[in-house]
């Protein structure tokens, strides 16, 4: 069995405690079927050129650490990656900023991840690169003389060619990504963009008769490969914390209120600001509904410092603030809004307490919160999942879950209030549809798709 080498962004390597998240949990299992190596960086700076990779071995798995020069770090992480690529891919472009010497960083980060991996490798090995901070790494191996299976999967949307071409030197990226030989995305929608971009700039994008695609006179699959959650995991996750002091405690303070909840990194991505409005509205527009509702919303801090998350974080706290100050009452409190990490597991058991999640990004990939609450619940008394048509998991759980456009405040109010009244009978038939889909798209389903067409 051939090799896996994985690459990412970030490596976390396990010094005693489980790495966690979807995407450590899909390479994890990939890695321990087939042995292999997870190289990235490791979340240290230094001056000059980087040492040699640290290498840290757990059974069959080497994990591969390199430092990024701090001259190089921000310009690639902070402004290329975080204030280029990502406004770009989640089609916001009034928030993009665009600097040369941040893209040459970008490229020298790139370069850097092939010098110290290429000499790691072997002929038969297979290598799966991860997200939009290495899209040109294929390049930069097929430079350095790398023949061996090359994958790249993109977690976050790939937009249209009119808002593509905004980006000065769009064509390198396409360029960059028909060097991999399987080029995986969340949806069909996204496979559809990426094509349909190589064709408006004249690289290719013709489907073969065999479905795969030809761009600049290479033969390549281009797939969707939806990423899904440990679907088992977190139903025993969420059974268990039910019983945990601080989910008895929201319990308690609930009462006979139903929760709204939503859980997302503090990102302007996520829709947030919209999504307290749209609360804001159905308290507004039915006031029957007071009292009868609290809304947490979980949002953790990212990228502290930079300025577009800092002012998110601030509209919120004003926002919270502003709509408690006029619906509030002395034993109800309409919004409660908290800023920091919540372990995984007290997650799970508010999921399994709410009444309906509320995930409104107005841009994502796909969004494992969506999964994860559906996961969550009580298949005997499930709640309701008000989700939006711009989220990639739209695609897969749309005609179970309430659909909404993230930017329509009354059409969010409105679904939350047919969410509340939804009868016992169409929740559960809702919930034990979109289950299905979640066990048969889980992240050993994902996983093992994408590493069988890089095989193949």
């Amino acid at each position: 069995m051939s090799r896996l080498v994985a690459i990412s962004n970030r490596v976390a390597p396990p010094s005693g405690g489980k790495t966690a998240g979807g995407l450590a949990v899909g390479i994890l299992a990939a890695l321990r079927q087939s042995g292999g190596i997870w190289f990235g960086w490791g979340g240290k700076t230094c001056h000059g050129e980087p040492s040699e990779p640290r290498l840290e071995r757990r059974g069959n798995i080497t994990f591969a650490t390199v430092d990024i020069s701090k001259a190089d770090f921000d310009s690639y992480y902070n402004g290329y990656c975080n204030g280029t690529l990502w406004p770009l891919l989640h089609f916001m472009l009034g928030i993009l900023r665009y600097d040369q010497a941040q893209h040459e960083a970008y490229q020298r980060v790139n370069q850097l991840f092939a010098r110290k991996l290429r000499p790691m490798l072997r002929p038969d090995d297979h290598i799966w690169v991860h997200d939009y901070h290495l899209i040109p790494l294929a390049q930069e191996l097929r430079r350095a003389g790398v023949t061996q299976p090359i994958g790249f999967f993109l977690h976050v949307p790939f937009p249209g060619y009119d808002v593509l071409r905004t980006l000065p030197g769009y064509e390198h990226l396409l360029r960059a990504l028909a060097q991999y030989d399987v080029v995986g995305f969340q949806t069909r929608q996204d496979c559809e963009n990426f094509l349909g971009c190589l064709r408006s700039a004249g690289l290719g994008g013709e489907r073969d008769g065999d479905g795969r695609v030809t761009a600049l006179d290479r033969r390549i699959r281009v797939d969707a490969f939806p990423i899904g959650i440990d679907v088992g995991e977190a139903v025993q996750q969420a059974e268990a914390a039910i019983a945990s002091a601080s989910v008895q405690r929201l319990r308690h303070d609930l009462v006979e209120r139903e929760l709204v909840i939503g859980v997302d990194r503090l990102d302007y991505s996520k829709g947030l600001p919209e999504r307290f409005r749209a609360f804001e509205t159905l308290l507004a527009r039915h006031p029957a509904s007071h009292r009868q509702l609290v809304f947490l919303q979980i949002a953790s801090p990212t990228r502290t410092g930079v300025r577009a998350y800092d002012e998110i974080r601030h509209e919120l706290e004003q926002s919270a603030g502003h709509i408690n100050g006029r619906f509030a009452e002395p034993d109800w409190t309409p919004i409660r809004y908290i800023n920091r990490g919540i372990s995984r597991k007290m997650l799970m058991g508010y999921f399994r307490v709410a009444r309906i999640g509320l995930v409104t990004p107005i841009r994502d990939g796909m969004n494992l919160v969506a999964k994860e609450f559906v996961a969550a619940q009580d298949p005997a008394d499930p709640g309701v999942l008000v989700l939006s048509e711009l989220a990639g998991a739209a695609a897969e759980l749309g005609e179970q879950a309430l659909l909404v456009n993230p930017y329509d405040a009354v059409g969010v109010a409105d679904a939350i209030l047919k969410a509340t009244e939804m009868p016992l009978a169409e929740r559960q038939a809702r919930h034990a549809a979109m289950l299905e889909v979640l066990r048969a798209n889980d992240i050993h389903a994902w996983r093992k798709r994408f590493v069988d067409a890089l095989g193949a």
